[in-house]
C-alpha cells in the first residue's frame, strides 16, 4: 500500500470520527440526523432509465428557500465563518479548507466544506481542490453549487460532501441508453447522456492535468456565450471511482423555476442544486412532496438546465 493511500484512509477515518463524535455531542446534529430516518422519500419514473427520488426534509428550510439577494446577505453573519460557528460544531482542517459536519443534513454523512477565508463562491482555479477532496474522502462525493445555482451562502467559499450511493445518478450513468462517449483521448473520457431531463456532461480520467484542460475548455465557453458577470451557471459533481476521478457537470440557465416564486397552489418551493441535478429532490414543505409530478418535474428542470442550442454547442467542443 503507498504512503498517499495510506495517507488518505487516515484522513477520511479521522472524517468519519469526527462525524461520530459531533452525533454524539452536539444535540443539534444528533437531532436532526435521527430525523433522516423518519424522512418521507418516493420515488418517480421521469423518463426512461431515468428516476428522481423526492425528499420531503423541513429541515432544509433554511437551504431551500434561503435569501442570497446582495441586501440580505450583507445584513446576516456568515455563517461559514470560523468566528460564526456554533460553539459546539468542530471541524478537520483540509489545506484551504475546514471539514465540518453539516447540521441540516440530506445525506447520512453529510459535510460542508468551507474555505477558511470568506471569499466569494467562484469554482474558476479550485476544481484541483475539488479532485484532492474527492481523492481523500473515496467514500464520499464532493459537490459545488454555484452562486446563483443553490449555494445558500454565494459569500462565502464551500464544497460539501455526502456518502457515495446516494444519488440516483451515479449508478444510471453506466447503463442509461442515452451515454455518448464525446471524447476518449489523452487519457480522458467525456460523455454525455442525452434524454435525461438535465443537461449532463461527464468527465473520467486518471490525470489531473488534462481533465482540468477539458473541464476549462467547456467552463470558458458557458462563461462566454453565458454573458456572466460572475461564473457560468453550473452544479458540478466529483467523486474517485479506483483510480478514476468521476466529475458529473450540469450547465444551466435559471436559479429557480417559476413555480418557486408563484403563489397559493401554484408555488413549489424546490430550489435545484446538485443534489436535485443527481436525482434526489429535496422538498421542505409536505404539500411540495405531495404534488409532485413527472410532468411538473419535467417542466422545472426544461427551466434550470442550459438550452438545447448552447447544449449543441458545447457537444461540438469535443469535435476536434
Amino acid at each position: 500500500m503507498s504512503n498517499k493511500l495510506t495517507m488518505n484512509i487516515d484522513f477520511q477515518e479521522g472524517v468519519h470520527k469526527l462525524i461520530d463524535e459531533q452525533l454524539i455531542n452536539w444535540p443539534l446534529a444528533r437531532d436532526n440526523y435521527q430525523g433522516l430516518s423518519s424522512v418521507k422519500t418516493r420515488v418517480l419514473e421521469v423518463a426512461p432509465a431515468t428516476t428522481m427520488r423526492i425528499q420531503f426534509n423541513p429541515a432544509r428550510i433554511r437551504s431551500s428557500a434561503a435569501k442570497v439577494d446582495e441586501q440580505s446577505i450583507r445584513q446576516r453573519k456568515c455563517f461559514l465563518c470560523s468566528e460564526n460557528l456554533p460553539v459546539q460544531q468542530r471541524g478537520i482542517g483540509f489545506g484551504d479548507y475546514t471539514i465540518l459536519v453539516n447540521p441540516f443534513p440530506i445525506f447520512t454523512r453529510h459535510l460542508t466544506i468551507p474555505h477558511k477565508d470568506h471569499i466569494d463562491q467562484r469554482i474558476e482555479g479550485r476544481l484541483t481542490d475539488m479532485l484532492n477532496l474527492a481523492r481523500a474522502l473515496p467514500d464520499f462525493v464532493i459537490f459545488y453549487n454555484g452562486p446563483r445555482c443553490g449555494a445558500s451562502a454565494p459569500d462565502h467559499f464551500h464544497f460539501q460532501a455526502g456518502n457515495k450511493g446516494f444519488m440516483p445518478v451515479e449508478k444510471e450513468l453506466s447503463a442509461h441508453p442515452g451515454k455518448i462517449k464525446l471524447l476518449d483521448r489523452d487519457r480522458v473520457k467525456v460523455f454525455s447522456i442525452e434524454n435525461y431531463l438535465r443537461k449532463t456532461l461527464v468527465f473520467e480520467s486518471d490525470d489531473e492535468e488534462m481533465l482540468l484542460k477539458w473541464f476549462t475548455r467547456v467552463f470558458t465557453f458557458l462563461g462566454k456565450v453565458q454573458h456572466m458577470e460572475v461564473e457560468p451557471m453550473v452544479n458540478i459533481l466529483c467523486s474517485r471511482e479506483r483510480d478514476l476521478w468521476r466529475v458529473f457537470l450540469f450547465p444551466r440557465r435559471e436559479h429557480r423555476p417559476r413555480q418557486f416564486y408563484a403563489e397559493g397552489a401554484e408555488q413549489i418551493l424546490l430550489s435545484p442544486a446538485s443534489v436535485d441535478f443527481g436525482g434526489v429532490l429535496i422538498t421542505p414543505r409536505e404539500e411540495d412532496f405531495e404534488k409532485l409530478n413527472a410532468d411538473t418535474i419535467n417542466d422545472i428542470f426544461n427551466q434550470v438546465t442550459l438550452d438545447d442550442d448552447t447544449w449543441t454547442q458545447v457537444q461540438l467542443i469535443f469535435k476536434v
